[in-house]
């Protein structure tokens, strides 16, 4: 069995979808469904040719004791296989990728945002879809890859997967995030935000953006810069030295 168990992003995503559309199953479980059926990698067009009666032996079946079994009706099951198709995707869902080089953004940050649906900040860093990831510089925004979270939740220790995913940044935005969780996070070297009302992201990037000129302390130490007031105060004793 390959060491991948899905193969591309749209794959991982059409299976998170799936699993919100059966009542939330749990994805890890799904995941290993999935490849007991399919094998790995699970790809797109392996998800195509996924019937409504696939489906339903699947969550009656063995997997019933991982928390694969789960009450669901007829429309609930056709959803799910649409979803597994691709089909009913809008375009907003999956956002477009920005083309971008290590190193083209002197003096830029990377942020990991929590999200579901679209270019929004409506995760929680336990059960996000997906991470979407941003070069923040103080003239530009883009957006640098999207990062599903389908194959973190089938680690053993998932928060621990998920830090791990987004450890190349140096904030993640989230609408919630537990202590335990947290802590794996910071171990991981980024440092959560907390915006429990969400929103669409590319406001909230600005906002952040509109502070990497002057940055408080806590961004100007994710910098590695020195915070407005300690630079002031940096300033004025070299005056005084030198007078």
């Amino acid at each position: 069995m390959s060491d991948t168990p899905v193969a591309s992003r749209e794959a991982a995503l059409r299976i998170a979808l799936a699993a919100r559309a059966l009542n939330g199953l749990d994805l890890r479980a799904l995941v290993g469904a999935l490849i007991e059926k399919l094998d790995a990698p699970l790809t797109e067009t392996k998800l195509g040719t996924l019937t409504v009666e696939d489906l339903r032996v699947i969550l009656a079946g063995d997997f019933a004791e991982q928390g694969c079994h789960v009450g669901v009706d007829n429309e609930q099951l056709k959803e799910a296989i649409r979803l597994l198709w691709g089909q009913g995707l809008e375009h907003g869902d999956f956002p477009a990728v920005d083309a971008y080089a290590e190193g083209e953004m002197p003096g830029s940050i990377r942020v990991a945002v929590a999200a579901n649906r679209g270019e929004n900040l409506d995760g929680h860093f336990g059960s996000c879809d997906r991470f979407l990831v941003y070069q923040v510089g103080r003239q530009e925004i883009r957006l640098i890859d999207v990062r599903s979270t389908v194959e973190a939740d089938a680690a053993e220790d998932r928060n621990a997967a998920r830090s791990a995913l987004i450890g190349d940044c140096q904030i993640v935005y989230v609408q919630s995030i537990g202590g335990p969780a947290a802590a794996k996070v910071v171990r991981a070297g980024v440092h959560p935000v907390k915006k429990p009302g969400g929103g669409a992201i590319r406001e909230v990037l600005v906002e952040l953006q509109q502070r990497l000129a002057s940055p408080p302390p806590w961004l100007a130490q994710i910098m590695g810069v020195p915070a407005a007031s300690l630079a002031r105060f940096e300033d004025e004793l070299a005056a005084g030295e030198a007078a």
